[in-house]
């Protein structure tokens, strides 16, 4: 099947299939912090790690498939692990793009937002939060009350927002107990298809926080210990 491209990613590269869905190519690309450090949360890509892309396509796999069985909607069709890719449904961002963060922990940006009130680690019981994509203005917070006035998402919306990602974080943590593995923080993203709000991207090691044994597991990491 013909395939057009039509967008380059910091780590996937995006074309158009012919008979309207996509293709995603994972690439070998990370993302890095300021001292150059491999770290999938930040926005300017500095390092190359040989299989990564293939690790974050065999865990979005599997997560995608454990979330079929569930009856839960996504845009994932299927993917080719030996060429890296995965086909997906078409969907509409909302706005230049949205993610949804659940918090299990308090931990990471939220610790460094909120540490004069409360203690690292605490529990947050799958508190949900809201950010546009916006490398300019570091990815900026946005309240249910805000979405509605820019025109990006209803009230409804956001309530129902809410509700999937707690149910299909759930799944997620439930699969990564399993193998001793505790879900700290996941970051999710959604978009429009066919009138749905449905999850769309990838979930992979890059997208969560987890530790096992009370160390942080590397996003790699997670990838080897839940699959082999």
């Amino acid at each position: 099947m013909e395939k057009t491209k039509i967008y380059t990613g910091k780590t996937k590269n995006v074309y158009k299939l012919e008979d309207g869905n996509y293709l995603l190519e994972f690439k070998d690309d990370v993302t890095v912090d300021e001292n150059g450090n491999f770290d999938p949360g930040a926005n300017v890509v500095g390092l190359t790690i040989k299989g990564v892309g293939n690790a974050e396509l065999r865990l979005t796999k599997f997560f995608f498939e454990k979330l079929r069985e569930k009856g839960i909607e996504t845009h994932y069709i299927d993917c080719d692990l030996v060429n890296t890719t995965m086909t997906v449904k078409p969907a509409e961002v909302f706005g230049k793009g949205l993610e949804v963060v659940l918090r299990y922990k308090a931990v990471g940006s939220f610790i460094r937002r909120y540490g004069d009130y409360i203690k690292e680690g605490a529990d947050l019981s799958g508190f949900v939060e809201m950010t546009l994509k916006d490398d300019k203005r570091d990815d900026p917070p946005v309240s249910k009350e805000a979405l509605d006035i820019l025109g990006l998402m209803k009230p409804e919306e956001y309530d129902q927002l809410v509700n999937d990602t707690r149910k299909i974080a759930a799944v997620i943590k439930d699969e990564l107990a399993k193998k001793g593995l505790e879900l700290y923080d996941i970051k999710f993203e959604f978009g429009r298809c066919n009138g749905k709000i449905i999850l769309i991207d990838e979930i992979s090691g890059g997208n969560m926080r987890a530790y096992k044994d009370g160390k942080h597991v590397q996003p790699l990491d997670i990838e080897k210990i839940l699959l082999d």
